[in-house]
């Protein structure tokens, strides 16, 4: 399947500041990046570097005061299938790469040492990817997703007490419960196509069988056209936009669609 986005960023900034942006599409093995461009306007040169985990690139640039304009675009080929996680296996702890242990551990809003006890004592007897299908269902049946009903200081415990939430909550709340399993877990910013209203969305991936999958307890758009950006321990480390200074957005305008 191939994909092309477009995608608009349009604020007004007080002051000088520095601006890390995480826009761009990651080549991987399951995703191709054709062609790609990200042009700034109202800013210096963008440089980029590598991204967190081996996944996506990551670019700074300096707004100098005033108005700056982002547009990115891409066509992405994916080749993707949505899993089936019930055959997977969860990966011994001593087989877990280097790269893959961050993952397990609690985070700033992946609460996972909350959530042990949850667990245990809601699903029983459950193992791998059948535990791990378990609890994103659970996340899906049991929040609402209602949007404005969190924001940046929401973590996976809020969310689980207020039942509620937009796509990043869903998956701070899926990381920590699959991570709560000692199963390593990820937070990854995609771009979706038919999600609605279209936006940067947040889902998880999981490592099962010494090899990540895909997961959205939200259930807004199919796995298979989803085209990653970034991965990180929670939703501070996907950002797409990090703003070391003062801004006010005009516009966003995000666009995905079929070739």
């Amino acid at each position: 399947m191939r994909l092309e986005i477009e995608t608009v960023l349009d604020y007004d900034f007080a002051g000088s500041a520095d601006v890390l942006l995480a826009l761009e599409a990651a080549e991987m093995h399951d995703q191709h990046v054709l062609e790609q461009s990200l042009m700034v306007e109202g800013a210096g040169p963008v440089s980029t570097l590598g991204g967190g985990s081996a996944v996506g690139r990551r670019a700074w640039t300096r707004a100098g005061g005033g108005r700056m304009t982002l547009r990115y675009h891409a066509a992405v080929e994916v080749e993707r299938i949505a899993p089936d996680l019930s055959g997977l296996r969860k990966s011994p702890l001593p087989d877990l790469p280097e790269s893959v242990l961050p993952f397990i551990w609690p985070s700033r809003y992946c609460e996972a040492d909350r959530f042990g006890g949850f667990v245990e004592g809601h699903f029983p007897g459950l193992e791998g990817g059948v535990l791990v299908q378990a609890l994103v269902q659970w996340v899906r049946d049991n929040l609402r997703y209602v949007s404005g009903s969190s924001d940046a200081t929401t973590s996976a415990v809020d969310s689980f007490v207020t039942q509620q939430g937009v796509c990043r909550d869903y998956a701070h709340l899926t990381a920590a419960l699959i991570r709560a399993c000692d199963i390593p877990a990820r937070l990854v910013s995609v771009y979706a196509l038919d999600l609605d209203p279209p936006d940067f969305h947040a889902v998880v991936e999981v490592w099962l069988d010494g090899a990540w999958h895909l997961v959205d307890a939200t259930g807004l758009a199919p796995i298979e056209t989803m085209v990653r950006i970034a991965v990180g321990r929670d939703a501070t480390d996907i950002a797409f936009m990090t703003v070391f200074g003062s801004a006010v957005l005009n516009r966003q305008a995000i666009r995905v669609k079929r070739l």
